[in-house]
Order: C-alpha cells, then sequence, then structure tokens
C-alpha cells in the first residue's frame, strides 16, 4: 500500500471512525466507483490524479450509471453494495470517503465537480454528521 492510499483511508478512518482500515477501504471503493460514472473528462481526470493510484483506477473505470443518480439514490446505492448497510450508515460512509476526496482535491476542484452532479451533492461531500 503506498505512502498516499496509506495516509487517504487513515483520513477516511478516523473521519468514519471505522473500527478497521478494512472497513474504511471497502466503503473507499464503493463510493469513489459510484461517484465515477457519475463524472466525466478533463474533471475526473483531475480529481483521480489527486487520488492514490489505487483509488484513482476504481473512479476512472466505475461502476456505469444507466442515468446520473440524485443524491438519495446514490446513498441507496451506496447502501446496496456496502454489505449490513443501512442508508444511515451509507450516508455516513459517503462522507467520510466524499469529504476526504474533497480534501485531496481542494475547493476550486471540488467545487467543478459539484457543477458536474446533480444539485444537492454538496451535502455529501461534507463531514460525516452525527444525527
Amino acid at each position: 500500500m503506498s505512502m498516499r492510499q496509506e495516509a487517504f483511508l487513515t483520513h477516511v478512518q478516523e473521519r468514519g471512525e471505522y473500527r478497521t482500515s478494512h472497513e474504511a477501504d471497502r466503503a473507499t471503493r464503493v463510493v469513489l466507483a459510484l461517484l465515477g460514472a457519475h463524472l466525466a473528462g478533463a474533471v475526473r481526470a483531475e480529481l483521480a490524479a489527486r487520488l492514490p493510484e489505487t483509488y484513482a483506477l476504481i473512479l476512472l473505470n466505475p461502476l456505469q450509471a444507466a442515468e446520473p443518480l440524485s443524491p438519495e439514490r446514490f446513498v441507496r446505492a451506496t447502501a446496496a453494495w456496502i454489505d449490513g448497510a443501512t442508508e444511515k450508515t451509507a450516508l455516513w460512509d459517503i462522507g467520510a470517503v466524499l469529504s476526504t476526496a474533497a480534501a485531496a482535491a481542494g475547493d476550486a476542484l471540488t467545487r467543478e465537480v459539484l457543477l458536474q452532479l446533480p444539485p444537492g451533492y454538496d451535502l455529501l461531500f461534507g463531514h460525516p454528521q452525527a444525527t
């Protein structure tokens, strides 16, 4: 595992309060695979360039989405891909992964990413919020 990957995962693990890095890695893979299907062109390539290689490849070879998912459906899709997840835990997973990706991307690129996504995704890029 590269240093960058380890550092990225540590952030996800802390933000998501995961017990193990394996749980953090699983969430990261699912969320980035779903996100990648929503991004195109230079924005996707640039975001991938800011991620550790393992995760960059997942973003660039995403699960194909037939159509852009609304934030609510993105949460449901994430829950469906993670064993034992609920919409509530999926929301937490998404916040942990996307807030870490946004930190890696920086504000300007994160704004460009959000422009390619349906309305409401800005909330998913925030830190996980305990409800």
